[in-house]
């Protein structure tokens, strides 16, 4: 589980003007144990945040965990070039509804909401990493069994998410049962992944719940899961 764990609610800087790249060279891979980071402030002063990757400041693409305190809250915003939020637990809320844990929203360029979370949440957040005018408002209720499907070996279930013809990313969860092994492949245009329960493993290590990974294109590996695993898994566009 992605440590819940955040600082006791009370009014916060503003996050400077600035801030450091985080992760920002696409080539090297990288490999996050989130559960080892502190949370940081964000101009909200009731949202904390994990980056995990930045490039120029507070208005380039971004990838992070975030934490809704209970009653927390961002004003009216516009996503330019999209957002993508999986929710991991509580109950995150905008105008359109509200959205309890597995759900998976993509809002597309140019959307605007303000979003909020009564009982406080945790989410998965990638930030104008998605540009195209043509792509869809997503809402993806995971918890509902019918859209799983069998993966390419046993032992493998996958949730699609995202696929679109004319844009490079595919996104979804893969469940791995205890003991399955996939063959040894390459990832075309990179890969991405947030290790959800369980541990995740391949010749380079093992990754338990809360590790994210990103992988550059053309790498490979050969993964596996001896305990059992879900992970959150995007390939392409990196």
């Amino acid at each position: 589980m992605i440590d819940p764990e955040i600082p006791p609610l009370k009014t916060l800087p503003q996050t400077p003007p600035g801030l450091a790249d985080v992760n920002a060279d696409l080539t090297r891979r990288q490999v996050i144990d989130t559960n080892e980071m502190p949370w940081e402030p964000s101009p909200s002063g009731t949202v904390w945040r994990k980056p995990l990757y930045r490039t120029g400041g507070e208005f380039g693409p971004v990838t992070s965990l975030v934490r809704y305190a209970p009653g927390g809250a961002f004003a009216q915003h516009t996503h330019p070039e999209g957002e993508e939020i999986l929710v991991l637990d509580g109950v995150f809320s905008d105008e359109q509804g509200d959205y309890p844990a597995g759900t998976f929203l993509m809002n597309p360029h140019g959307s605007r909401h303000s979003p909020r979370s009564a009982p406080g949440c945790t989410l998965f957040v990638r930030l104008r990493q998605y540009p195209g005018a043509d792509r869809p408002r997503l809402v993806e209720d995971t918890r509902d069994p019918a859209g799983w499907r069998p993966g390419l070996v046993a032992g493998l279930s996958v949730r699609p998410l995202y696929t679109q013809g004319g844009y490079p990313e595919s996104v979804a969860l893969v469940r791995w049962a205890p003991g399955t092994y996939f063959q040894r492949h390459t990832h075309w245009g990179g890969e991405e992944i947030l290790v959800l329960e369980g541990e995740f493993a391949d010749e380079q290590g093992r990754y338990p719940a809360g590790t994210w990974l990103r992988s550059p294109h053309l790498s490979q590996h050969t993964p596996f899961s001896e305990v059992g695993c879900l992970i959150y898994v995007r390939v392409g566009g990196l």
